[in-house]
């Protein structure tokens, strides 16, 4: 079975940081994007930040400037450190990557979400 492994989050203050993990598991022959989402409450899931297999990353503009994605190739994980953290943070952080799972299919593969709430 392949998963996506989230750690981090909480709660914390406006102005605050914190940092996201997130590691590949299982039987994974290669990946390439790695990507960070996230779910407002009552919205729907965003793309925050992304990053390609030879660290090229780019950001959705609301985040540009205050988080930076990052990864690991030789563990198979991507982080995403987030700092002077708003109001309009909070919401449901989801990881995700292509991976090949196979010798001849690939597919996205999902973290569980994890919550992050930026309240005072």
């Amino acid at each position: 079975q392949v998963n996506m492994v989230q750690s981090g989050g909480g709660l914390v203050q406006p102005g605050g940081s914190l940092r996201l993990s997130c590691a590949a598991s299982g039987n994974i022959f290669d990946l390439t994007g790695m990507e960070w989402h996230r779910q407002p409450p009552g919205k729907e899931r965003e793309l925050v930040a992304a990053i390609t297999s030879d660290y090229k990353p780019k950001y959705a503009p609301s985040v540009q400037g205050r988080f930076t994605i990052s990864r690991n190739n030789a563990k198979k994980e991507v982080y995403l450190e987030m700092n002077s953290l708003k109001l309009e943070d909070t919401g449901v952080y989801f990881c995700n990557a292509f991976a090949k799972v196979s010798p001849d299919s690939w597919r996205f593969v999902w973290g569980q979400g994890i919550p992050v709430t930026v309240s005072s």
